[in-house]
């Protein structure tokens, strides 16, 4: 087996998650290459270094642009802000990496599609951590709809409602900054949504009417000295979405969604049957079948095991459920593959940058109170 060295720029969360995930993926799953957590890049050598150790990397360093360059690295994995997406996606491909980041892939469509053209124009995989449609059950989802088993589809609905900034004295963050997040709740949060809602229906948004808004206008200066600043972009979005196949839809998304941690839910529904879910109980699928006597119409409740998409690689047994990691750790598999086997990867750059363009085209409809067409 070769080995398939990562750098890992940013140890946040998402940065302690894909450390996660390559270190259990090849215990999880037979791959054709092993990914090595080879080199770190944190914002100076102190904390590259202790991060480092933490997470298990052979190296560090104190400079993003270092790790990038170095010649031992095959895959840079993107963990920092959404702002800085673009600079180093862009130094990673010229270097002739494979490039593995994070969601929204940039703070704009137009750096999302230089980022595309890049890319391809290049040579690299590319893979952006919509991780969301790696769960079991919403493969499984995938899998009832294209099997035709709930009928033509007619509607969908879908959400992603948190809370962590439903606190008015938080402070303001690099996610309130319309320069460092770009979009809010719609770009944080509405980017998996909309991923999800294409994935899940195999359908393009044509047209989008969207309304945004920020619930909490003023928020407190992280300076200390108790000034407030304008929050710059949205806490809440949704939307009306026409897909190209004629299916119609609408979505939602909320930071400031009291009580929601994670919030993310859909509900499909067909001519011949309906299927509900919720992520915050991942390992579960709501399916309704328009069939048999009326009295003995419902919902079934499907436990998530072995039978269904990449469960049995973490477990035998049917209902012990999986977790937020475990897809990244689907994730890191589906990745390896693509690089090694010279396959597609989804959702890639391109994929990546259709949400980005969803995304302006609902801000757009909210400034001129119209529907708006989704072009690519």
């Amino acid at each position: 087996m070769a080995d398939l060295k990562f750098g890992l720029i940013g140890t946040g969360f998402m940065g302690k998650a894909h450390a996660i995930a390559l270190k259990a993926a090849p215990t999880v799953f037979s791959l054709p290459a092993f990914p090595v957590c080879d080199l770190l890049a944190e914002v100076d050598d102190e904390q590259a270094a202790r991060k480092a150790r933490e997470l298990g990397f052979a190296r560090s360093t104190g400079d993003w642009k270092a790790l990038v360059e170095d010649l031992d690295v095959d895959v840079v994995d993107i963990c920092a802000p959404n702002f800085l997406h673009k600079e180093m996606a862009l130094a990673a491909i010229a270097a002739g990496k494979h490039v593995y980041a994070e969601k929204p892939l940039a703070l704009s469509a137009a750096d999302a599609q230089a980022m595309v053209e890049a890319a391809e124009a290049a040579g690299v995989k590319t893979l952006v951590g919509f991780n969301y449609i790696r769960n079991s059950a919403t493969q499984l989802a995938r899998e009832i709809v294209q099997s035709g088993e709930i009928g033509e589809l007619v509607h969908f609905r879908g959400r992603h409602n948190e809370d962590y900034l439903a606190d008015p004295t938080k402070p303001h963050d690099w996610h309130t900054r319309r320069a460092t997040a770009g979009a809010g709740a719609l770009g944080d949060l509405g980017s998996h949504i909309l991923n999800m809602a294409e994935y899940l229906t195999s359908q393009r948004i044509g047209e989008v009417c969207g309304q945004l808004q920020t619930v909490i206008p003023l928020r407190t200066l992280p300076d200390g000295g108790g000034g407030m600043g304008e929050v710059e972009n949205d806490d809440q979005a949704q939307a009306l979405l026409r897909f190209d196949g004629g299916l119609i839809g609408n979505l939602e998304t909320s930071r400031v969604a009291t009580g929601r941690k994670m919030g993310l839910a859909y509900t499909l529904t067909g001519t011949k049957g309906s299927i509900v879910f919720d992520q915050e109980r991942m390992s579960e699928l709501q399916l309704y079948k328009h069939a048999g006597p009326e009295g003995r119409r419902g919902f079934s409740t499907l436990l998530i095991g072995p039978e269904h998409p990449d469960y049995a690689a973490f477990s035998p047994a049917p209902g012990h459920g999986l977790g937020y990691n475990d897809q990244k750790i689907i994730e890191i598999r589906d990745l390896v593959e693509g690089i090694v086997g010279d396959r597609p990867l989804y959702p890639n750059f391109r994929e990546a940058a259709r949400v980005n363009r969803l995304i302006e085209a609902i801000e757009r409809s909210h400034l001129e109170g119209s529907w708006v067409s989704v072009s690519g």
